[in-house]
């Protein structure tokens, strides 16, 4: 199935990215007997959300957490759709729910659990004055529909302004969604912060006990079932237009193959590149002001809770102003991620063999990209230990990091690292700040999903793939 071999070359539907949102429509399009290809220049799928090896150890990219988590039996939810749409049993991906995660602020906290009650409490208790504020924007959120992306960017900084008079309970509520999908400098679309508000405070978090390879392979086993096709490391090279259609796809290898529908799933501004007809080849990304991270990886002999560390996410900031933009330096330590994938309720008391904690912080790719090879290696190195000085401030007061006798082994990924591997120019991990939110291109026949249609995350990414499968390749 991953040779290079194509089964005959016109196909009615080709996906260009083995990601989510790429296996998603692939395997819809291919349940109604659609002839289906799915090409990816890399060697693992998954896009954003993949994995790697690195001396004998396999570790999860891109997955903090898979958001939307709900009990078994919970209907009318987004990961109820995305099963069922795609016909897989909810417990072929063996999700575990957080423990508790928090939203850490130099001068206040709040901690959050997959029961929005554990949030409501805790802001009652820190923001008595705000509550009435939170209601009406529950309600809000409540009657926005999170399929249907529509019109154009509207501030959440300006709207929330219109349900809280407390700055810094907007700040510290702004502060994990955006870093969990928003692209654009220190604001989000209020349908991206709907989305997020819903996915992160009223669903959950929840993980595979081996983290994204299992959601992976059930996607694309799934993919094999109902017989779609899927070819690794072989990209698409260009994409050759006639009267404003999709004409010929041209492959890595010089193979030719043609489409009724192309929808592309590695980005817009990426996917323009490749097309013969667009007027401005080669733009890098639509402003210089792209969004993108730097995350360390410890391996440590012992579980976090062995160091006092039990929560399983901790968004944390510095001061009372969360400053979402691009940092003047290489990284930004001001705010960041800190994840721990032990934390989760595994069943049957399992543990994972060695605990893993993840530092995630804002980057600037120009000032990694300027960098010559060992200045890059020695910077690695040096952003590395401030990133877990940092990390400790925001632990918990009996919280205490591994000695260095207790790593076992450490890893740092950068931009440069995030645009090697999944082909997303200046690494934009949220993609282009403008988004196509109903998946329409310049041209016909193309289609845009994914993180450039507006949709964030694991099942964001799952369901942007299903929305535009139903909408452009079914109908």
């Amino acid at each position: 199935m991953n040779n290079n071999n194509i089964n005959g070359n016109h196909y009615d539907a080709v996906i260009i990215g083995a990601g989510m949102s790429g296996l998603a429509v692939a395997i819809r399009l291919a349940m109604f007997d659609q002839k289906v290809l799915v090409l990816e220049r890399h060697e693992a799928p998954g896009g954003l959300n993949s994995f790697y090896t690195l001396r004998g150890r396999k570790y999860d990219v891109g997955l903090h957490a898979m958001t939307n988590y709900v009990p078994k039996g919970t209907k009318g939810t987004p990961l109820g759709k995305l099963l069922r749409q795609l016909r897989i049993p909810r417990d072929d991906f063996a999700l575990c729910p957080q423990i508790q995660s928090r939203i850490a602020f130099t001068d206040a906290n709040l901690s959050f659990t997959n029961d929005f009650a554990h949030l409501r409490s805790e802001i009652e208790r820190v923001f008595p004055s705000q509550t009435i504020g939170l209601e009406k924007l529950l309600k809000t959120i409540s009657e926005r529909e999170d399929t249907a992306l529509k019109g154009g960017y509207k501030s959440t900084r300006k709207i929330l302004k219109d349900y809280f008079t407390e700055p810094l309970l907007i700040e510290m509520l702004l502060c994990p969604l955006m870093f969990y999908g928003s692209a654009t400098e220190k604001d989000i679309d209020f349908d991206q912060f709907s989305i997020l508000f819903k996915s992160i405070f009223l669903e959950g978090f929840a993980r595979p006990f081996t983290g994204v390879r299992k959601i992976i392979r059930v996607l694309t086993q799934k993919l094999k079932s109902v017989g779609g096709e899927r070819k690794m490391r072989l990209g698409v090279k260009r994409i050759k237009v006639n009267n404003r259609e999709v004409s010929e796809i041209e492959l890595d290898n010089g193979d030719c193959i043609t489409g009724k529908k192309i929808f592309s799933t590695i980005g817009r501004v990426e996917t323009e590149n490749l097309c013969d007809d667009f007027e401005n080849k080669s733009i890098p990304q639509d402003s210089e002001k792209v969004l993108s991270f730097v995350e360390s990886i410890t391996l440590t002999r012992n579980q976090p809770r062995d160091y006092h560390i039990g929560d399983t996410i901790v968004f944390f900031n510095e001061g009372k102003d969360f400053d979402y933009t691009v940092p003047k330096d290489e990284v930004d330590l001001r705010s960041g991620v800190i994840c721990m994938p032990n934390n989760y309720q595994y069943p049957d008391q399992q543990e994972l063999p060695e605990g893993i904690i993840r530092v995630t912080v804002l980057a600037n790719y120009h000032k990694w990209k300027l960098l010559s090879p060992s200045n890059y290696k020695d910077r690695k190195n040096y952003w590395y230990h401030e990133m877990q000085e940092q990390a400790k401030q925001f632990l918990g007061s009996s919280a205490h990091f591994p000695s260095s006798d207790q790593v076992i082994d450490t890893d740092l990924f950068t931009p440069l690292t995030v645009e090697r591997f999944t082909g997303h120019l200046k690494g934009a991990i949220y993609g282009s700040p403008k988004k196509n939110k109903d998946g329409r291109s310049h041209l016909k026949n193309l289609f845009i999903c994914g993180t450039d249609q507006g949709f964030l995350g694991i099942t964001g990414a799952l369901l942007s793939g299903i929305s535009i499968a139903n909408a452009c390749g079914l109908r």
